[in-house]
């Protein structure tokens, strides 16, 4: 199913549609009633919520992002926090065929953050989520220093080497050499001999107009750990 509308036909929708079919989804969720309200949960706008003591669960609506912390019942869709530019320009598609963004650094050195949900952290087993596989870069979150990283794709047994430069944290596939596949299986090993592989998977998202839709599309692909710094992303948006 196409999910790309026009902008008429959304305006048009939301006119006949009832206030409760606007949804939001838990992004991120923690405490006691995080089996009640795990991450992928829709809520509908203008429903009540009841956390306890210690809870912390963040909502993706229609309007903004809300971060719900502490005992007390909550309504879903009250003055949620819009994203800003630093959640835009994490989520940006054709990121990988541009200059490379700024790079951010966190406390620990030598360590970098992901600037774009779309770069494929090598460090990072599971499923990623991305929205074009002719063009795709590679990251890693240490780039202090060089190092070669090798990723196989064990069905065909295609290999190709990525060598990163001290200081470069990432470089685009060579999709010549190896082609990714959905569904298909990739072991990548990191520097070192004693290295262990990482085994991933990837998924092809489609087209989506909102950054909930964007939400659902992850979960529904299980692509859990971009979900992760993208609900971080809107988290830190909303303080």
């Amino acid at each position: 199913m196409k999910r790309r509308f026009s902008k008429a036909a959304l305006v048009g929708a939301a006119l006949v549609l009832p206030a409760a079919a606007m949804a939001g989804v838990v992004v991120k969720s923690s405490g006691p009633s995080a089996s009640t309200y795990k991450v992928g949960t829709k809520v509908d706008d203008g429903s009540s919520i009841t956390l306890k003591a210690g809870d912390s669960v963040t909502v993706l609506t229609s309007r903004g992002t809300q971060v719900l912390k502490g005992a007390g019942t909550y309504t879903i869709g009250e003055k949620p926090k819009e994203p800003r530019y630093r959640f835009a320009n994490f989520t940006r598609r054709g990121a990988a065929d541009r200059v490379r963004l700024g790079t951010v650094r966190n406390a620990e050195p030598g360590k970098i953050e992901r600037p774009n949900m779309w770069y494929v952290d090598l460090t990072q087993g599971g499923t990623t989520c991305l929205y074009d596989f002719g063009t795709v870069r590679l990251w890693r979150p240490d780039a202090s220093e060089a190092a070669t990283y090798t990723m196989v794709e064990p069905e065909k047994a295609d290999a190709v080497e990525i060598e990163f430069e001290a200081e470069e944290p990432d470089r685009v596939l060579n999709s010549a050499r190896l082609a990714l596949v959905e569904g298909r299986t990739y072991a990548v090993r990191g520097p070192g001999i004693d290295a262990e592989p990482v085994t991933m998977q990837f998924a092809l998202v489609g087209a989506y107009e909102t950054p909930e839709e964007l939400a659902t599309i992850l979960v529904e692909k299980g692509c859990e750990a971009q979900l992760a710094l993208m609900a971080d992303r809107l988290e830190a948006d909303a303080e």
